[in-house]
């Protein structure tokens, strides 16, 4: 039966035009998903349900079984281009972005400001409809999310946000695929931010409920959320069945929960709030005294560039702290994000539990 098995998977793969076969290794059941993402852009995770967001998960974990773990050579995106609008610098979304999208046969094209000044030199218009022209999708790393939706109305190709005022949901799908590894599912855990109410606190809010994930967030009060967005997570935490909390005590967002997240407290852009925002997060700063009152299975995410003041090291360096793993898995989700919006390929990988 597992012979048969291989046959009928590289028949598959063969008649999509994949140069690659499955190799010598049990898949499991394949199960054919209705979920159909191809054409779409991401903007954000608002958009997407959670049997969405969880096939992007699922094909993060095929691509990262079959090509770190197996070896296989997947050029899925051969012949196909990328354009890569940065405004703001990255390590970790530049590095995952190109290297993953070539691992896959592709090309991508890195444009910074000396290249590309949005809606300054040319109209968002003319540079949506230019790069529809030249590239099969476009993943931007904006200031403002209204750029973003802009590209997105205008070009007739995917449009994907690398990092924007508002959300950063490539991050998000890292943290998940990270903690779904670790803790062999996402149903049930608590969420506990600590924390500026960023992009990455809207991004989580927009997806964590739709897993079954409670959130406990804290921020500094000023810094709290978009009231807009913590209203759609209300509404989102209703619907299935979760818990969301905002307070402006760090341990009280911390006690219980599985997983504690910061982030940096300044943000690009924001370089002259500094003095300010480093008093208004006074106590913030987590530590081991944080981890006592959460649940004894506590995990620790950030997803970098991370400050002392934010995290300290015994914490941030400890066997808790799934940092590193969680910057890797950049790479294998902006892969499948790409892979599923660009591409008709389905995993062969058994579907993880979520």
């Amino acid at each position: 039966m597992l012979s048969n098995l291989r046959i009928l998977l590289n028949n598959a793969a063969l008649r999509k035009g994949h140069t690659s076969v499955v190799r010598n290794f049990w898949c499991g059941k394949p199960v054919q998903s209705q979920v159909q993402l191809k054409g779409r852009d991401l903007l954000t995770l608002k958009n997407f349900t959670g049997e969405e967001i969880q096939y992007m998960l699922w094909l993060s974990a095929d691509l990262k079984f079959r090509i770190k773990q197996k070896g296989e050579y997947l050029p899925l995106l051969q012949g196909k281009s990328l354009g890569m609008i940065f405004e703001k610098r990255s390590t970790r979304t530049r590095l995952s972005t190109e290297t993953g999208f070539a691992l896959l046969g592709g090309h991508p094209s890195f444009l910074t400001t000396q290249d590309i000044h949005l809606g300054v030199n040319e109209s968002l218009t003319d540079t949506a409809r230019v790069l529809s022209s030249m590239t099969d999708a476009v993943l931007a790393r904006v200031y403002k999310q209204s750029d973003l939706d802009t590209l997105a109305k205008e070009a007739s190709i995917p449009i994907v946000n690398g990092l924007s005022d508002l959300y950063h949901p490539i991050q998000i799908l890292a943290d998940y695929l990270t903690l779904q590894e670790h803790y062999g599912s996402l149903k049930g855990l608590t969420l506990s931010w600590i924390g500026d109410g960023n992009n990455i606190l809207h991004s989580i809010m927009m997806s964590a409920a739709k897993f079954g994930m409670h959130l406990q967030a804290a921020t500094p009060k000023g810094y709290e959320p978009d009231p807009n967005i913590v209203k759609l997570a209300e509404q989102y935490a209703k619907e299935n069945g979760t818990k969301l909390s905002m307070t402006n005590d760090p341990l009280e967002a911390a006690r219980g929960g599985n997983v504690l997240i910061t982030d940096t407290w300044i943000s690009m852009g924001q370089e002259d709030e500094k003095k300010k925002r480093l008093q208004a997060f006074q106590g913030y700063q987590v530590t081991m005294k944080t981890a006592k009152v959460a649940a004894s299975d506590w995990t620790f995410l950030h997803c970098l560039p991370r400050k002392p003041e934010e995290v300290d090291d015994e914490v941030f360096y400890s066997p808790r702290s799934l940092v590193f793993p969680e910057a890797e898995n950049r790479k294998w989700t902006i892969m499948a994000v790409m892979v599923s919006l660009l591409t008709d390929y389905s995993p062969v990988l058994q579907k993880p539990k979520f």
